[in-house]
C-alpha cells in the first residue's frame, strides 16, 4: 500500500511546471474513437487515468502508441463491444464511451463509471441528451445499453450547466443527422479544447466556451490532431502551495485567465503574486485576509479547488465562509484538518473556517482527488510528519506531484509498504 510521508515547514522556492489538463485528457482520448483513421495528442499527462482509459480503447481494438507526453492512437480496426464493469468502474470518465461509441457506431453497452464518491454525480443529463437524439435507452442493474436508428439532431437544454453532459453530448452529436444545438451549456476550456480537436477532425462545432453549441452533423471523421491544454486545477493546487509556503515561486506554463477566480482571491487575501503572460510568481503571506467563496462553474471558483483553498484559509486571520454548490460531499477532507488543528465547522453546503491556526503532522487518508490534493498542501504547511493514506486517489489526478514538490524544497516522499 502507498503513502505519501511529508515532514512540514519547507520553504518552496524555484520553478513547477504544469502538466496536460486531466479533465481535457480524460475527454480527448475517448473522443478519439470518433475518428476513422489515425488521431495525435500531444500534452497528455502521466496519471493513472490515462492508464484505465488505454486499457478501454485497447480493449476495442485500438492501437495506442505513447511516447513521453504524445499519444498516437489508430482506430482502424476498431471493433464495438461491451466495455466490462471492472475497466468503467476505474474512473468516472469512462461514461465519455457512452457518447464516443454511440455517435460512432449508434450501440453502446457499458456500466455505470466509477471515480471520486463526491456526492451523488446522477448521468440522468447525459442520457437526456441522448434521448432526445433518438436513442433508446435501457438500464439493467448497473448497466446500460443504448442504441438507435438513426441519431437525428435536436434542441437540447440543460437543466444544470454540466460539463461531462455537455462534452457527452458532443460527441453523440458530430456524426447525428442535421443540426443539435446544446442549450445552457457548460462554458469550461476543457469544453473548447475537446470542440476542437473534434473540428481539427472534420467535425462542425461552434459556440462552445459560451452557454449555446451548434452542432451541424458530418458523416465522417478523419485524422486529428490537438494538445491538451495546461491544467488549470493543477496549476491552482500549486498556487495554493506557493501562497502557503512559498519563496518566489514561479508556476509555469498556465494560461492565467483560466485561474483568474482563484488569483482575484488571492489578491483580496493580500498574498503577493505577479501574473505574466503565462506563468506566475507567488510567496506567502503572514497577514492573510480572511474571504468568502462560493463555488460556481467556470468562470467561477472552481469546485477542484475549493478542498485545496481550506488549508490556506486556516491561516487566514479570521472566519473564512466556503460556499460548495456543485456537489454534495465535497468536506470529506474537514475531519482530517480539523484533527491537524484547524477549526471548521461543517453547515449543510458551507464551512466555516477560524484562524489562524496552526497545523500539526498526523496520519490522515485521501478520500478522493482533491481531498487528497488539499491533505499534500496541509502536510506541506503542518509542523512534523504526515503521513497520507490511500494516496492512489492523489496520482490518478496529478502528474509526478512528489517530484515536482520536491524539485522546489518540499520534503515529500512516497512510501510503498
Amino acid at each position: 500500500m502507498k503513502k505519501i510521508k511529508i515532514n512540514g515547514g519547507k520553504e518552496l522556492k524555484g520553478t513547477i511546471k504544469i502538466s496536460g489538463a486531466k479533465n481535457s485528457a480524460v475527454a480527448l482520448v475517448p473522443a478519439s474513437l470518433l475518428s476513422d483513421g489515425i488521431v495525435t495528442i500531444d500534452n497528455i499527462p502521466d496519471i493513472s487515468d490515462i492508464d484505465a482509459l488505454n486499457e478501454i480503447l485497447e480493449f476495442l481494438g485500438a492501437k495506442v502508441k505513447r511516447e513521453n507526453d504524445w499519444m498516437i492512437i489508430d482506430q482502424t480496426n476498431l471493433k464495438n463491444k461491451e466495455i466490462p464493469e471492472s475497466k468503467a468502474k476505474k474512473l468516472r470518465a469512462s461514461y465519455y464511451f457512452m457518447g464516443a461509441l454511440l455517435g460512432k457506431y449508434k450501440k453502446v453497452e457499458i456500466y455505470f463509471p466509477g471515480g471520486c464518491s463526491i456526492g451523488a454525480r446522477p448521468i440522468n443529463l447525459h442520457l437526456k441528451g441522448f434521448a432526445a437524439l433518438g436513442a433508446n435507452i435501457v438500464e439493467k442493474g448497473n448497466k446500460y445499453l443504448i442504441e438507435a436508428d438513426e441519431l437525428k439532431g435536436n434542441n437540447i437544454y440543460l437543466d444544470v450547466p454540466s460539463v461531462g453532459a455537455t462534452i457527452n453530448i458532443m460527441l453523440a452529436a458530430v456524426k447525428a443527422q442535421g443540426l443539435t444545438v446544446i442549450e445552457n451549456a457548460a462554458k469550461e476550456p476543457e469544453i473548447v479544447n475537446v470542440a476542437t480537436f473534434l473540428n481539427n477532425m472534420g467535425a462542425k462545432i461552434t459556440g462552445a466556451g459560451t452557454s449555446e453549441i451548434r452542432i451541424k452533423g458530418v458523416n465522417k471523421l478523419g485524422n486529428g490532431f490537438t494538445e491538451v491544454i495546461p491544467d488549470r486545477i493543477e496549476a491552482g493546487t500549486y498556487v495554493i502551495a506557493g501562497a502557503l509556503m512559498g519563496n518566489k515561486l514561479k508556476i509555469e506554463n498556465i494560461i492565467p485567465e483560466h485561474i483568474e477566480s482563484l488569483t482575484l482571491k488571492l489578491k483580496e487575501m493580500h498574498i503577493p503574486i505577479e501574473i505574466y503572460d503565462d506563468y506566475l510568481i507567488i510567496s506567502k503571506c503572514n497577514n492573510m485576509k480572511p474571504v468568502s467563496i462560493k463555488t460556481q462553474g467556470y468562470p467561477g471558483f472552481a469546485t477542484d479547488l475549493q478542498q485545496p483553498m481550506t488549508v490556506l484559509l486556516v491561516g487566514a486571520n479570521g472566519t473564512s465562509v466556503l460556499e460548495e454548490t456543485i456537489y454534495e460531499n465535497r468536506f470529506q477532507n474537514i475531519p482530517f484538518l480539523n484533527e491537524m488543528g484547524a477549526d471548521i465547522i461543517i453547515d449543510s453546503r458551507k464551512i466555516y473556517i477560524k484562524g489562524p491556526k496552526k497545523l500539526s503532522g498526523k496520519e490522515i487518508i485521501a478520500t478522493d482527488l482533491r481531498a487528497g490534493a488539499c491533505l499534500v498542501l496541509a502536510g506541506l504547511k503542518a509542523d512534523g510528519i504526515t503521513i497520507i493514506k490511500e494516496v492512489e486517489h492523489i496520482l490518478r489526478g496529478y502528474e509526478n506531484i512528489i517530484e515536482k514538490l520536491k524539485n522546489v524544497g518540499a520534503d515529500i516522499v512516497l512510501v510503498d509498504e
